[in-house]
């Protein structure tokens, strides 16, 4: 049998936490996690998607930007909320 690079060994687990990533998500919302908990995995999540995106190359760029989209709009909204919190 032959081993596997362990680079392709890395980058199938670095999928396999995005995917778990996920699952936690999809958990959370089921069970209407407070908001802070769920952002939170979703950050960690869009942590571990950017390094998979950098470390990589077979990284469809659908899925880089797909990760950038995902990026923006979670700053967007972060912004959006501290400015509502803000008092005038």
């Amino acid at each position: 049998m032959r081993e596997r690079p362990a680079a392709s060994l890395e980058a199938v687990e670095k999928e396999r936490a995005i995917l778990e990533g996920l699952e936690r998500i999809d958990g959370l919302r089921r069970d209407d996690a407070p908001a802070g908990v769920l952002l939170d995995a979703v950050r960690s999540l869009l942590s571990d998607a950017e390094d998979w995106v950098r470390e990589d190359p077979s990284v469809p760029p659908s899925a880089a930007e797909a990760i950038e989209r995902s990026r923006d709009a979670l700053a967007a909204g972060e912004t959006r909320a501290k400015t509502a919190l803000a008092i005038p």
